[in-house]
């Protein structure tokens, strides 16, 4: 099931995992037959290194098939997209961890946490950590996680944020994870207690939001490898939040079309559909989602274009990217506000579809990456002249 385009594969899993949507979200983690079946499909090779058993393709694809998988299911879309993401983040590190990694299983896949709460222990040869590592989306699915934590001064080097790569034999899974949004990516914590990772195995922030990163100069043919972190990953994000709007938008037209109205003192049986209100919070909703897509699509393909050239990203070009996740999620929280506040009674329902995708792109919009509030303050302090104030 390898050819044609990732999305082209990605298509008919979409009604099984639509269907597997409420269970998923009720068993708080992606079920493994979803794994599986994007595994067949060759999604977590679709950003990974040919070295590696990978099939690279532009990142822009991963985005855009993501956007359909999400529709379907959000949890599971953040859950995949992170997956395979995380296979193009771990192709940054040094080679020897990536041989750690895929030399033992070339399935592997990584989950992560990335607020650098903790700090980091020197070790002989490496760094010892010690703690609670929150929200690692899909932790019961992968096998690795990239644990993010303030490494110590050394040298002339101040104390500095890095991923560290840990297995999963290094981490219990504490059961965290109750809650209204995305409920189904088992976001949960783990906890490392004196956990060993050799200095090969970090990557620094600063080195990852550059683009200049070890596997960079390893992969220097291609420029998939060569986009920074910041470009990439986060729109893996945002594309759930499009694809939870894409799906509510194909559920309440489907549902609302043929429905009649059973109030008894305002447009008692009177269909729907031919209520003005309904129809221009259709194409509001319809509008929002296209335009979302379009900007997030525009984005990674002109930060692809740029990576392949071979010139350094400028502030500008970073948070370009930065601007057109965040807002594309922005636009998606419109979509599926406009619909969800004219499902009526039903809409109440957990198992509607609309609500359900209403609560998962809200949460999709709390994720400081993706929140327009903190992203947008900071495009606007760089457009008047200030420093910003936030990664990007």
């Amino acid at each position: 099931m390898r050819g044609g385009s990732l999305k082209d594969r990605v298509l008919p899993l979409l009604p099984t995992f639509r269907d597997r949507a409420l269970a998923t979200e009720r068993a708080r983690r992606v079920p493994a037959e979803n794994i599986a079946a994007l595994r067949e499909a060759g999604y977590f090779d679709a950003v990974k290194p040919a070295a590696y058993g990978g099939v690279p393709k532009p990142f822009s694809e991963l985005v855009d098939a993501n956007i359909e998988l999400a529709s379907a299911c959000a949890s599971t879309g953040w859950v995949a997209g992170l997956l395979s993401a995380h296979q193009w983040l771990l192709a940054m590190f040094p080679k020897a961890a990536q041989d750690d990694v895929w030399g033992e299983n070339p399935d592997a896949l990584l989950c992560g946490s990335y607020a650098p709460t903790s700090m980091a222990e020197a070790a002989e040869d490496g760094y010892r950590l010690n703690g609670r590592w929150a929200f690692a989306s899909g932790c019961e699915n992968a096998d690795w996680s990239l644990c993010a934590a303030i490494l110590p001064a050394e040298g002339e080097r101040k104390p500095v944020p890095a991923f560290l790569l840990v297995p999963a034999t290094q981490y219990e899974i504490e059961d965290t994870w109750d809650v209204a949004g995305l409920a189904g990516t088992g976001s949960k914590t783990l906890i490392l207690s004196n956990a060993t990772v050799p200095k090969y195995r970090v990557l620094t922030f600063p080195d990852a939001t550059s683009g200049r990163t070890p596997g960079a100069r390893f992969y220097a043919q291609t420029g998939l490898f060569n986009m920074p972190l910041l470009t990439g990953i986060p729109s893996c994000l945002a594309s759930a939040a499009v694809g939870a709007a894409k799906g509510a938008l194909e559920s309440y037209v489907a549902s609302t079309g043929a429905r009649v109205t059973r109030g008894a003192v305002a447009g008692g049986n009177s269909r729907m559909a031919e209520f003005a209100t309904i129809q221009l919070r259709v194409a509001e909703a319809a509008a929002s989602v296209d335009a979302a897509r379009e900007i997030l699509l525009r984005d990674v393909a002109r930060a692809e274009e740029l990576a392949g050239s071979g010139s350094e990203f400028t502030i500008e070009d970073r948070l370009l990217s930065r601007r057109g996740q965040s807002f594309a999620v922005n636009l998606a929280l419109r979509a599926v506000e406009a619909l969800n506040a004219s499902t009526g009674g039903l809409g109440l329902n957990m198992d509607n579809p609309v609500q359900r995708a209403w609560r998962d792109a809200n949460a999709v919009g709390r994720h400081i990456s993706m929140n327009w509030d903190a992203v947008g303050t900071m495009v606007g302090q760089h457009m008047l002249g200030l420093e910003p104030k936030g990664q990007y």
